[in-house]
Order: C-alpha cells, then structure tokens, then sequence
C-alpha cells in the first residue's frame, strides 16, 4: 500500500520548516493572517503524527519503527535516518502538542509577527528532528538547528535583560553540545571500517570500558546543560525569567525533555557499562537538584523564575528513575518528562496570562487578583495541584513510579535507597510550600498598601482619579486591563489541565506507547551490571552505596556468557 511506503516522519519533521519558508510571502499586514497559518500548519502537523501512529506505530515492539534512510552526503558518513521507538514517540507527540499550542498561546503578538512565526515553525521542526533521528550525526545537526529560533525568539520577545538571558542559554547551550559531536565522531571512527552515525549500528558495537566513561561523561555534561542539572542549570531561571510565555512553555515543555531523552537513548542505550559506574551519581544529582530547586524556589520574587527552579526540582525525579535499575524506575522517568512537560507548560502559560492584566511578574505587586479574574485563578490551582503531585494527577503517578522504583532496586544497598528516597521526599514536601505561597501572594491580598505615589511625573497628566491601584502595582487606566480569561485562554489551559487529568487517572493512556521499550533499555543495563559486578564485586563503595546482587539474575546472564 501506498500508505505503508509514505515517509512519514520526513513528512512531519520537514512540513513545519516548508511552510515557514512561505512566511516572508504571505500578504499580511497587521499579523492576523500569519498567526492563523502558522496555528494551521501546526494543528495539520500534530494531526499527521497521531495519525501515522494511530495506523503504522506497535507498542508492543521495542524496536525502530517508521524506518526511512536516505543517504543525504555519502562522503561524511552522514544520511536522513529517521524512526520512532517507545523513547521517541510520545515525546515527538509532547512536542507537536505543547508547540501547537504555545502559537496559539501567542495570539497578542504584533512586533514583527511574520519573524516570530517564522521562527516558531522553524523550532518546531528541529525539535521533532532530535527525537526521530535515528543518525547520531543528524542528532546533533537538529539539535544545533533548536538553538538559534529559541535564542531569537528570547533575544528580541523578552523583557528588559532578554539580551543577558539569551546570550547565557546560547553559550552553554551550544558549549555543551561539542560533546556530542566529539562522542558521534568517536563512536563513527572506533574499530575501523566504515563509518557509521547510525544509532542502531553503534549499539552493536563493543566500547572498552575507558572509552565509554569518557563518553558518558562528555554526554552528561551535553545533556545534563539542556536537563538542568545542578551546577549546568544558571541558564534556565535566566532564560525563563526574560523569555515570552509561548517561548517559556516551550523550553520547559519540550527542551528541558531532549535532555532526558538523550540521557536515556544514548548514555544508557549505547554505554551500558558506563552507566554501571555512573548511576549513583545520577541517583546523587537527581536529589540535589530535587532539594536545591525547590529551596531556591523559596527566594524568587519573580513568578516565572520560581516556576524556572521548580522545573529544576521536578527534573530530579528523572535522574532518579534513570539510575533507579528498575523497569518501573525508568518507566517512571519517562512519565515524569511527559507529565511534566504538560504541568509546566500549563503554568508558564497562565503566568503570561497574568502578565498580560498585571504588566508585572512580581509578585510582591500582586494580589487580590482572584476575585477580580476567578478563571484564571481556579486553572492557576489546577495546575500548581498537579505540580505538588495531588492524587489523580499525571504528577503523583510520574513520582510515584520514580519512588517505587528506586525503593525496589535489588542494586543499590537499603541504606542508599532509604537516604536517597528520604531527602527525595523531602523536596517533595517543599514542592507545595512554595506554589500555595505562590498562588496565595498572587491571588490574595497582600496585607500591603498600595504604593501608588501619584505625585511622580509620570502621572503628572492624570487626575487622581484615574488612578488603578491593584495589589501593591499602580497603572494608568489604559493598561489596567483586569479582565477575567477569555475562551481562547480557557481552551489553551483546558487542552493541558484534560490531559492531565487523564493520566493522572489512567496512566497506561501514555505508559503503554514505552512500557516495552523501557524494560528492554533496563534489561540491557542490568546485564551490563551483572556481568561488571561478577568481575569486580566491589565497584560501588562497601557499606552505604554496597551493591546487592540478586542470586536468580545472575546464573542466566552467566550461562549466557559461558
């Protein structure tokens, strides 16, 4: 059938990028008509991918699926190589549903709408390219190519030091990422031969253990930038803090998940054995950046930033998950990238909704807003309910399956999983301090009396009546714009708070689509570390990282091997 040889994910990866090529031609002048288009070709995107999954895709296969291979320059070793597994597909689905919405999220842009569209489109496709490729060197290609759209659309969009924050996410951003395209060369060139970028051929081959700790570590850096991990995370606040509300729900709903994804596909499914070694320090930084995230939280004034470094903190649970050793561990880790992805969206969003009516993120200068705008403050909770993990949310199951999963790993000793799971819940109990605090300086009153000092000069034209006090933040009457949420806003926040919701009550809707996928990832690296820990016993620490090594695990893979 014609259907089944139709390159569909070259389709969905280039139809975004085409059709942004057609901006600088389209007759508009005040904007009306590009937004309208560019929220089309999205919505036709998104439409396509589900459709090509709904028909072509198998859950239950933990191989590549959606095969398309191209060579693109023969010489380099370099071809359009793009699929889909359980890692791949619900994240591709994450991003063409968060950026879809982000455009339409964007409705109020007039300054120079065809470039922020343009740009849009262009981030939209890169993104779906990094989570398809299945060529390490067109990984890192795509993910080079998301790097510009998103330091123009913070550079020029943003707020007053939009030019500090965009610079900073460009510069760690794009110094990380050398250590891709050195652990791609690397990987091509080692045992001779032919060179290959192909991820699946790569996986067949057999590091020495030196080079594949050097090649975790030069990726953990790489990913570990673009996950925020503690101490590569200073880019994030910043960038969140400047960035528009469409251009924040994008780094923190799909960008934040590419480093996830690359932790996942490459330091665990290509250097097993590097894993091995490197796991507890994961499960290490996974608590850090839970405790640190939300301590910081505590000292942001700023809305967007407090949000920033609870995504910090969020982000931890992956890193748990991942080091977990347990089939519901890194089932766990990738339903906390989705889960989150959608709560953080939704949040970014309402807060550039109360932008819009406060003309400020600070929220010292707010209050008392939820009397006056009881929508956006009844999705406002929903959404920070689902951050602090509430039951029937996607946020309680995804941190769920991170501490059942590590609590159940047969690895690591009891006395590293009893602290580790501890100081976790820990944050997880610092997580609801800050965003009720949030929601009750934002949507509450104050106890402060406005300063509204009307003998500055700038009022100097206006009577005192005209005046509108609101919280402890003073504007002149044609920038008071108190209004409640209008249908479009609703429909944006409703889309996340379903989704939500839905997997919060049923989470298999998303965990089906990796489940397979996931416990094979798993299986390889137990392998890895049975036939490690039979050679070296004492590679973790004696005592408080002491390894358990479970008796019925080990005979097989030994039988194996013999």
């Amino acid at each position: 059938m014609i259907a089944d040889r139709f390159p569909w994910l070259t389709a969905i990866v280039l139809l975004p990028l085409v059709a942004s090529l057609l901006i600088p031609v389209l007759p508009d002048k005040d904007g009306k008509r590009v937004r309208w288009y560019a929220l089309g070709v999205g919505i036709a995107d998104f439409a396509l991918m589900c459709y090509a999954f709904w028909q072509h895709y198998d859950a239950n296969s933990a191989s590549f699926q959606l095969v398309e291979n191209y060579a693109w320059m023969p010489q380099l070793g370099l071809n359009w190589a793009v699929s889909v597994d359980g890692l791949s597909a619900p994240l591709v689905l994450l991003a063409g549903f968060v950026t879809t919405l982000s455009m339409f999220s964007a409705w109020q842009v007039d300054r120079r709408p065809k470039l922020f569209y343009f740009l849009m489109l262009v981030l939209y496709s890169a993104q779906i390219g990094v989570f398809v490729a299945q060529d390490l060197l067109l990984f890192f290609i795509m993910w080079e190519v998301e790097l510009i759209p998103v330091y123009l659309l913070v550079c020029i969009w943003g707020g007053q030091k939009r030019r500090y924050a965009a610079t900073k996410f460009l510069l760690y951003t794009a110094a990380a990422s050398i250590f891709i395209l050195v652990a791609a060369l690397a990987m091509a060139l080692y045992g001779g031969g032919t060179m290959t970028f192909d991820i699946a051929a790569l996986g067949m081959k057999d590091f020495p253990l030196g080079l594949e700790l050097l090649l975790y570590a030069g990726l953990l850096i790489a990913f570990g930038v673009k996950l925020a991990i503690f101490p590569l995370h200073t880019w994030l606040p910043d960038a969140h803090g400047e960035a528009s509300a469409p251009v924040s729900m994008i780094l923190a709903g799909v960008l934040l998940k590419m480093g996830g994804y690359g932790l996942i596909r490459l330091n665990l499914e290509l250097l097993p054995d590097a894993h091995v070694y490197f796991a507890p320090v994961l499960a290490i930084l996974g608590v850090v950046n839970i405790i640190y995230g939300a301590l910081n939280s505590f000292a942001q004034t700023n809305m967007k930033r407090r949000l920033a470094y609870s995504s910090i903190s969020h982000m931890g649970f992956v890193l748990l998950g991942i080091a977990s050793f347990t089939d519901l561990g890194i089932n766990g880790a990738m339903l906390q990238m989705i889960s989150h992805g959608l709560i953080a969206s939704v949040l970014f969003f309402l807060a550039g909704v109360t932008y819009d009516r406060t003309h400020t993120m600070s929220m010292e200068d707010m209050g008392g807003i939820g009397q006056l705008m009881p929508k956006v403050f009844a999705l406002f909770t929903i959404g920070a309910m689902a951050s602090l993990a509430l039951p029937g949310m996607s946020g309680f199951v995804g941190e769920l399956s991170v501490f059942v999963g590590l609590t159940t790993s047969d690895i690591y000793s009891s006395a590293f999983c009893t602290v580790t799971v501890f100081l976790a819940a820990v944050g997880v109990i610092l997580t609801p301090i800050y965003l009720l605090s949030m929601l009750r300086q934002v949507f509450y009153g104050t106890g402060k009396a406005p300063n509204c000092n009307l003998a500055d000069g700038s009022w100097k034209y206006q009577e005192a009546e005209e005046a509108v006090c609101f919280g402890t933040d003073c504007v002149l009457p044609t920038e008071a714009v108190y209004r409640d949420a209008s249908p479009r806003e609703v429909f944006i926040a409703a889309c996340f708070i379903l989704l939500i919701i839905g997997i919060g009550f049923y989470p298999k809707v998303a965990m089906q689509m990796y489940d397979v996928k996931t416990v094979a990832v798993n299986a390889q690296v137990r392998q890895s570390y049975t036939v490690i820990s039979q050679a070296n016993p004492g590679i973790y620490a004696s005592g408080f990282l002491a390894p358990k090594i479970a008796e019925p695990e080990v005979a097989p893979v030994l039988a194996t091997m013999k």
